[in-house]
């Protein structure tokens, strides 16, 4: 099922909008292996299918088992479907199994993806604690289970691990403390592990959203609370999703620290500072 990928090679282009590059790394998604969490609709759907276009060999974590063999059916080769598990990534031994799974029937890993992620909204005074709990529960202690897990398999030469925060990481709104809290935590999380994975020849970058056209995001503004929040301006109207994942597969390709969508993300929040710094 597998079949090598091609050797990375300089570039002397700097990184579109939105995106910081690591220096003279570049990979063709084709061939490479790449595991994404969350994969059963959405951010993480859209990417498989579209790493999958791009000759990528994608493995998929989800919570929901129809989806993902739909998504999994659409992102086969000639031999079957993609390899997928129904995995709690808040389940640390689950997900160390699920990906340990993934990774024999892959024959290694070039890439992981930490997409895996719930949003709710709640007020921080008086608003209910399992909320807060479960989103800091699936938001930072899955990825970090996933990155544990993970972590041994993409330690070698151009590895990569990409961890999903949020403009919510640097812009705080009402009503999103547990979310906002988690990403930024997220942030702090691929900056630490970018630094382990040096020595190994790996590194690890850092995903930027702002509000995507997914069907969580339509929950979300669904609500009497979010539609006054974006009487506020601009940051909180929905973009679309078709760009975002071709950002990713630019940042995946170009091993890139940052990668911020919209273009609006990178202007906005603190890693456009990082950016020019």
């Amino acid at each position: 099922m597998t079949r090598p990928h091609d050797d990375p090679h300089s570039s002397p282009h700097a990184g579109t909008y939105g995106e910081e590059v690591m220096p003279k790394r570049r990979t063709s998604l084709s061939g490479q292996r790449i595991l994404i969490t969350g994969a059963a609709r959405g951010i993480g759907a859209a990417l498989a299918r579209s790493l999958t276009h791009q000759g990528a060999y994608v493995g998929l974590l989800g919570i929901e088992p129809e989806l993902l063999a739909a998504v999994a059916n659409d992102c086969g080769t000639a031999s079957g479907p993609a390899p997928w598990r129904e995995c709690d990534v808040t389940d640390a031994d689950a997900t160390e199994k699920c990906i340990n799974d993934i990774v024999a029937e892959l024959g290694g890993l070039d890439v992981i993806v930490a997409n895996a992620g719930v949003a709710a909204q709640l007020p921080l005074v008086g608003g209910n604690p399992e909320i807060f709990r479960r989103t800091i529960e699936v938001n930072l202690m899955g990825v970090y289970n996933t990155v544990r897990a993970a972590g041994p398999h993409i330690s070698h030469k151009n590895g990569y691990a990409l961890l999903v925060s949020s403009l919510a990481a640097a812009i705080n709104l009402p009503l999103l403390g547990a979310y906002s809290a988690s990403k930024a935590a997220v942030e702090a999380l691929g900056n630490t592990l970018r630094t382990e994975l040096h020595p190994y020849g790996a590194t690890a970058g850092v995903a930027y959203f702002g509000e995507l056209d997914t069907e969580m995001t339509s929950r979300g503004f669904g609500t009497e609370a979010a539609k006054e929040l974006t009487k506020s301006g601009p940051l909180l109207k929905v973009a679309p999703l078709a760009p975002a994942i071709r950002r990713v597969e630019r940042g995946i390709a170009r091993r890139s620290r940052i990668i911020a969508a919209p273009g609006m993300c990178a202007h906005s929040c603190r890693c456009a500072q990082w950016r020019n710094a």
